[in-house]
């Protein structure tokens, strides 16, 4: 399979590199926009509650006379009608960007007898700052002989890998039988309320021959953590390796992944987004870079992409810069790297991580795995700026309060903390969290919950410390 791509061959392609233009000047701009620009739709919206916005499946057709092959929408739910002209025209942007997304490699295809399933993701974010989650699975369709894949695709205002991993298992059992029964399916779903955290849902689908079924859709008790699955990050890097790549993230560097698989790509790159909580990711993030928007890897601005490995002539010439090769067996994890990426994170701090991360067993389930990952990575935000609403001065009624960014940086609990906590409060991810915490000091949540519970434990600590001296005295 070539992934070589001849824009002036590829009508839609073509259209979509001018869409794309206005993407590539902003990245030129120091821009700082979250994840890949898109035409906002004009679709009616559905509320977040709701499981999806809709299904597409996308078929690679031959083009006549050629030997290259176009995406094409050959099923749609629900039809997206009842729009203006100029709706229409915006809707119809959107899905030649997914079109896009759903075979990045480009138009040479080869037709194929065997293809594994893969499942990935992507996110669009949306001129207004809106995000829509793409859920796409490619496959070999039912038949004989040597045929091209195709791609279900479901674009969501929801953020759960794992809940719409499972919904594919139950789309693609009802595309070998017949298109039609997706639709009673996708229906009852699309009527079906998400759920709250922890709770299930339940779907009846009738299938000929097994009568009605009911599927169980169960949502992760931690919510920022249910479209993340850490064993795929932690199959392709070590512990070691993990913490070089979070060290690059947090200070907001130019970081690239590459592999042969989508689905790699994908999970690596949420997961490696979720080491941040209760930060977020702020600059340009593509979990799979499509090959004719494969210059955006020149961009001066913080970012992180997932590549396909056959594109390593297009990014290595990068400078610094981490890239990462994702590969099982690779040469050199760290193609490229800036070299201070082991001494950006406190030595203590770092031991500490090593020792968490550590704790995980190898055939620990991914709830397990992810309350043992994402507690280690919270531990350490938690010991480096936990102190944070201590140095948010002035704050009353409806008047927002003023972070002190000195005394802040002055009150660290280490010396050895001082300097990532100078380097980190400068990176926009942290900019954000605190001008949200100056907006409303009074915010509850899981990461003022556990700085809590840290310094309740600091200071029962340091309690037992001052009584030592006494009780030796007296048995004296």
């Amino acid at each position: 399979m070539s992934n070589e791509v001849d824009a002036g061959d590829y009508g839609p392609m073509k259209r979509l590199s001018t869409m794309f233009s206005t993407l590539q000047d902003k990245l030129h701009r120091d821009r700082s926009d979250r994840d890949l620009t898109l035409p906002q739709p004009t679709a009616p919206a559905l509320a977040v509650t709701s499981f999806f916005e809709y299904l597409v499946v996308v078929s690679l057709a031959k083009k006549r006379g050629q030997g290259t092959y176009e995406p094409q929408i050959t099923y749609q739910f629900p039809k997206l009608a009842n729009m203006g002209r100029s709706q229409r025209e915006e809707e119809e942007k959107s899905l030649k960007a997914i079109l896009l997304f759903c075979f990045p490699e480009g138009v040479n295809w080869a037709p194929l007898t065997e293809y594994p399933s893969e499942t990935f993701s992507f996110v669009l974010t949306e001129v207004d700052g809106s995000r829509r989650n793409g859920y796409c699975r490619r496959l070999l369709p039912h038949g004989k002989g040597a045929r091209a894949p195709e791609a279900y695709c479901i674009i969501s205002r929801v953020a759960c890998f794992g809940l719409f991993s499972k919904i594919f298992d139950e789309v693609e059992k009802r595309r070998q039988i017949s298109m039609a029964m997706i639709y009673p399916f996708m229906q009852s779903l699309r009527e079906a309320p998400f759920p709250a955290p922890g709770n299930t849902v339940k779907i009846k689908s009738f299938i000929p021959e097994s009568g009605t079924e009911i599927i169980s859709l169960t949502r992760p008790l931690d919510s920022w953590l249910e479209h993340v699955d850490f064993r795929t990050l932690f199959r392709c890097l070590t512990n070691e390796e993990v913490l070089k790549v979070f060290a690059s993230t947090v200070l907001e560097r130019r970081i690239i992944f590459m592999a042969e698989e989508l689905s790699t790509l994908s999970q690596v790159l949420h997961a490696v987004v979720a080491l941040l909580y209760p930060f977020t990711w702020q600059h340009t993030f593509i979990s799979i870079v499509p090959s004719v928007l494969i210059d955006v890897v020149m961009a001066p601005t913080p970012y992180l992409l997932g590549v396909q490995r056959n594109k390593l002539d297009d990014v290595i010439d990068q400078s610094d810069m981490l890239i990462v090769d994702l590969t099982e067996g690779a040469e050199n994890t760290f193609i490229t790297c800036i070299g201070d990426e082991s001494t950006i994170l406190p030595e203590k701090l770092q031991e500490e991580l090593l020792q968490a991360l550590c704790c995980r067993r190898d055939n620990s389930t991914s709830e397990e795995l992810n309350k043992v990952v994402s507690e280690a990575f919270l531990s350490f935000f938690v010991k480096t700026v936990g102190h944070f609403s201590s140095h948010v001065k002035g704050s009353s009624g409806s008047k927002p309060g003023v972070f002190q960014k000195k005394s802040f940086c002055k009150a660290s609990e280490h010396k050895a903390s001082q300097h990532f906590v100078k380097r980190f409060i400068q990176t926009q991810m942290f900019d954000i969290f605190i001008q949200e915490v100056e907006r409303r000091p009074t915010q509850e949540g899981f990461f003022h919950k556990k700085i809590a519970e840290y310094q309740e434990s600091k200071k029962k600590e340091k309690a037992k410390r001052g009584q030592l001296p006494k009780t030796h005295h007296q048995a004296v």
